[in-house]
């Protein structure tokens, strides 16, 4: 059986962020994992609710996804509304999404308080970014999906060889 994938639906030209563009990752693996049928598309922000446009959020205090699984941090949208639960939700709409259709890969856009993987902001909305994982990503890790950015489309290509 082929493995399946789970794609950032913004990475798929899909304009879901949360200012209404996509992030669309032109690449022949990625074109070629759509042909096969391998790709299951998520946004997990939408998934939970948001709409488009909105506000941007970003996890608080330069902590990460797993901090806000674990309930010591928050993630909060530029007009300081907490909307940490929301994101929780998401995360596990997305995790559901993975298992319902056995996908044991994902490719997330990076940066994303849900779905970065190597690096969010740090939660001032001054465009400082930090290492760390979204809300999203920490959930999949933790539960066994492997995890890559949209940088590390390669990586990701050698692990399904």
């Amino acid at each position: 059986m082929t493995a399946k994938i789970l794609v950032s639906a913004c990475l798929l030209g899909r304009p879901v962020r949360y200012n209404g563009s996509a992030k669309t990752l032109a690449h022949p693996l990625l074109a070629q994992w759509l042909a096969e049928g391998r790709v299951v598309s998520t946004c997990p922000e939408l998934a939970a609710g948001f709409s488009i446009p909105r506000p941007p959020a970003e996890i608080g205090e330069g902590e990460t996804g797993d901090e806000v699984l674990s309930g010591t941090a928050r993630v909060v949208d530029i007009n300081g509304r907490d909307v940490t639960d929301l994101y929780i939700t998401g995360a596990h709409s997305a995790l559901a999404l993975a298992r319902a259709n056995d996908c044991r890969f994902a490719l997330l856009i990076d940066g994303s308080p849900s779905c970065g993987s190597g690096f969010i902001y740090d939660g001032n909305f001054a465009g400082k970014k930090h290492p760390g994982t979204g809300v999203t990503a920490a959930l999949l890790r933790a539960n066994g999906i492997e995890v890559f950015s949209d940088t590390e489309i390669e990586a990701l290509a050698i692990q399904l060889a």
